[in-house]
């Protein structure tokens, strides 16, 4: 059942909770565990409330000691409690089940020693699905946990870990294995999203912080044993002491829990999640083979960010989920802002702007966008907006409002915000109050422009030019969508470049622009050389749409790797891409413009960016009749690019890597081959564990192997990993059987763990021969009710995005997706949201698919 905000505040209103001391025993079995549960709260006396639990079997309910009949007081969801008094104590015993879609408490079997690892994931609404809780965040209480688990195990929670008491040898005969029990102190007063409870025999590192006042908090580093040996401990702890310092000295106050731990942990869904001082961090962040530096980069501002939720988010805490914006939007803007102050990585604003920002503008663009101050009446619309809106745009914008307000008195203002409501909560009026006080300046407007609205800009440029080759009446037009024609203010900088003859484009002047309404006259423009590229937006400080003029379009296309400054290379590849999507630019030539320069790219998170939007761009927005030629064109000048590529760089492995995924032709296939067999080497590139299953997956995708050949090697890689991989690899093989085998454990089996099932979209949708895929775009509207139904919220949005048949780009899938928004999903919110944003990206496949043709229409049948 949902619980509502109406609710939320209702329950407010009507107890304060106390203490829960949950009492987990985790040896009863692999289907269940039992959880005792004693809660302290105080009430309005003769109030009725409840309790949110998702129970496999209650044994007992005792409210204030009497018994209450789980069969009329408790249904899937809740168990209400009558006749409230002015102090309560509930005790509730019950079975929980465990998850394998990472939800709740996940368990999980390592293939490798057939140890079980356990780790809890609870936001939004799942600590109910481990023990009775007041599911919301305003309700804060202490939690203290106790834990019977196999002696063996490694036991964390959010406080630090007791000596285990080993329990009687009957309680061990039950399992086979000798137990003890773990009884963590009290926590400070927390919301239950941030509770954790991690146990299996996971191995750690351990460190300490220690803060210039003499004040030392120790650290650890764990994962599953068998990746133990991969975990590079010495770097996360320099990266986590960097932004220990770091957030210490901005926020004025010091870390506010007793240790922190970071875990890796397997079948993650999300990054990371900032459960207080016990952070757990998707396992993919251990690197067991060479990756790219994108991806090490990714791993520091993600450590970064959930750092800076201690403080915000966890110390202070957002009173409902409407503000779920504002607490990770924050810590995505204060993690790059570390990243950069502390050189854990000084460009970080670059990637924030080729990562972050592409997301937000590509959201924002969504017939599903929202103001950044969403409207959360329920914990269905919490789920949905876990989106680009509210990471993303919401960090943009902050990082906006930091350069107006100035960095000290936005700091200032948050040193106030923490001093005054720590171990509270608190919403933005209470953080806007704090920087207005700061900064001497009125938020008001500021807020009703960029929170309270959505949809994104567009800036343009025009000018003329003089007799004497100078710029006149130079103007930057701002226009808005129909939909949401809002136009906002915004500082940016116009930078003016020259083409140096050579390769290079030189930076001659530098402009502050302050953007008001549908055009602003730039004055400082006037008797300006005529440059060869005007660049509005650099330095990224805007959030808008940038659309070039055709002389600045033609020379970034010429000589866009003449532009020495990566973030100025990202304002220019973003104006491009959106260009691309809008139908404006010809996905040809946007795949041409990016075989000409990526070779020469440095910056590693933007050289991931354009390999990606490559590959999105060949599969889905060139002509059809060009696509062919153009993924064979693009394979070859990958593969060159990869032998020209610096012994063992960056670049040379992410080259390879995208080079094996778009490999089409049998030539190219027959260098995979090579390179897999070492008949074929590039010097400096070793083709570890990981990368050869990437090729391999191409060798499979490409019809050049078959199951033998994967069960083979996943025989020799008998790692999580390796099951993975072995999953995507049979679901690529391009026959029908290996398609229908795919689908059928995904759709009408649902058999799969939430990483298996991704692992099979994946390979399924991995398919040189779209024809294979073409009987699945029916089967897919056919069984959208039991995706939906039959699976928990993760794997049903991830079966029904990650099916949709984007292969099938006509009108009729397009009128099958109405029909089904406007019967299926009209009263299903959660459904409906996903079915929206795909028909809107299929819908820009056509769009982009016909102005690519109608670009070039006499090649158009080539």
């Amino acid at each position: 059942m949902n619980l509502t905000r109406d609710e939320a505040m209702e329950r407010s209103r009507q107890l304060v909770a106390q203490t829960s001391h949950i009492h987990l025993d985790l040896t009863t079995g692999s289907e269940t565990f039992r959880t005792k549960a004693t809660i302290t709260f105080r009430a309005k006396p003769g109030a009725t409330s409840f309790i949110d639990a998702i129970t496999e079997r209650i044994h007992s309910i005792n409210l204030n000691g009497q018994q209450l009949d789980p069969a009329t007081h408790a249904d899937e969801f809740r168990i209400q409690l009558p006749g409230l008094k002015s102090e309560n104590v509930l005790e509730i015993d019950a079975d929980f089940r465990y998850s394998s879609t990472g939800e709740g408490l996940h368990r999980f079997v390592d293939p490798v020693d057939g140890e079980v690892y356990l780790y809890t994931q609870f936001e939004v609404l799942d600590a109910r699905r481990v023990f009775p809780t007041f599911e919301q965040p305003d309700l804060k209480q202490a939690f203290s946990f106790t834990v019977d688990a196999p002696a063996h195990w490694t036991v964390i929670s959010n406080q630090p870990a007791p000596k285990p008491q080993p329990l009687p040898a009957e309680h061990a005969a039950e399992t086979d294995t000798d137990v003890a029990r773990w009884v963590f102190p009290p926590t400070p007063r927390i919301s239950s999203y941030i509770t954790a409870i991690v146990a299996g025999p996971y191995e750690g590192t351990t460190d300490v912080y220690r803060a210039e006042d003499g004040r030392t908090v120790p650290l650890g580093v764990y994962s599953r044993a068998s990746l133990a040996k991969y975990v590079d401990a010495d770097n996360l702890f320099a990266t986590t002491k960097d932004g220990f310092k770091f957030f210490e000295e901005q926020f004025g106050t010091p870390y506010p829990f007793t240790k922190y731990d970071q875990i890796f942990v397997p079948d993650f869904n999300a990054g990371a999640m900032e459960n207080a001082g016990c952070v757990t961090i998707l396992e993919d962040y251990v690197f067991r083979s060479k990756v790219t530096g994108a991806l090490r980069e990714r791993r520091d501002i993600t450590v970064l960010h959930e750092l800076a939720h201690m403080w915000f988010g966890d110390l202070v805490t957002m009173r409902w989920w409407d503000d779920l914006w504002l607490n990770e939007s924050f810590a995505e803007f204060m993690s790059h802002l570390c990243a950069v102050e502390t050189g854990v990585s000084p460009h970080a604003w670059t990637t924030f702007a080729a990562s972050e920002k592409t997301w937000a503008y590509a959201q924002d663009q969504l017939p599903t966008t929202h103001p950044i101050t969403a409207d959360m009446v329920d914990l269905d619309a919490v789920n949905a907006n876990f989106d680009g809106i509210t990471y993303a745009k919401g960090a943009a914008v902050l990082r906006q409002l930091v350069a107006w307000v100035g960095q000290e008195s936005f700091m200032e203002g948050v040193r106030g915000y923490l001093a005054e409501n720590a171990w509270g909560n608190a919403e933005l009026k209470d953080l806007l109050g704090h920087l207005e006080k700061a900064s001497g300046r009125d938020l008001s407007g500021w807020s009703q422009q960029w929170l309270e609205t959505c949809g994104v800009n567009t800036l343009s440029v025009d000018y003329d030019i003089d007799e004497d080759g100078y710029l006149t009446d130079f103007t930057v037009t701002q226009t808005a969508c129909d939909e949401h024609p809002h136009l906002r203010k915004q500082h940016i900088k116009v930078a003016f470049y020259t083409f140096d003859g050579s390769n290079k484009l030189d930076r001659d002047l530098v402009l502050d622009v302050d953007i008001d309404g549908e055009t602003t006259v730039v004055d400082q423009a006037q008797r300006v050389p005529t440059p060869d590229l005007v660049l509005l937006n650099h330095g990224d400080l805007g959030f808008a749409k940038i659309r070039l003029d055709s002389t600045s379009l033609e020379t970034v296309i010429q000589h866009l790797s003449g532009l020495e400054d990566p973030l100025d290379r990202v304002v220019v590849w973003s104006a491009l891409w959106d260009a691309t999507r809008d139908g404006v630019l010809p996905a040809t030539t946007f795949v041409d413009t990016v075989l000409t320069h990526l070779p020469a790219e440095t910056d590693a998170t933007l050289a991931n960016l354009l390999l990606r939007q490559l590959e999105y761009a060949l599969k889905h927005y060139v002509r059809p009749a060009k696509a062919e030629t153009m993924l064979q064109r693009a394979g070859n000048v990958l593969w060159g690019a990869a032998q020209e590529a610096a012994s063992g760089s960056d670049m040379q492995f992410q080259l390879v890597n995208v080079f094996a995924r778009l490999a089409n032709s049998d030539v190219q296939l027959g260098i995979i081959e090579d390179l897999r067999s070492g008949e074929t080497s590039l010097s400096g590139l070793e083709i570890d564990q990981d990368l050869s299953w990437n090729l391999l997956i191409s060798l499979a995708a490409g019809g050049r192997i078959g199951e033998a050949e994967i069960d083979a090697e996943h025989a020799k890689d008998t790692s999580a990993n390796g099951a993975i991989s072995a999953h995507t690899a049979k679901a690529a093989l391009p026959t029908r059987e290996a398609k229908q085998e795919a689908w059928d454990a995904m759709v009408n089996e649902q058999s799969l763990t939430n990483t298996l099932q991704r692992a099979v979209i994946q390979g399924f949708n991995r398919c040189q021969d779209e024809q294979l895929l073409a009987p699945y775009a029916e089967l897919y509207f056919e069984n959208l009710a039991s995706m939906w139904d039959e699976a928990s919220y993760e794997m049903s949005q991830r079966l029904v995005t990650g099916l949709y048949p984007y292969f099938v780009a006509t009108t009729e899938t397009v009128e099958a997706t109405t029909h089904a928004i406007e019967t299926l999903a009209a009263d299903k919110p959660g459904l409906k949201r996903p079915l929206l944003e795909a028909r809107d990206g299929l819908e820009r496949i056509i769009a982009a698919r016909k102005a690519d043709e109608a670009a070039n229409p006499a090649k158009a049948t080539s």
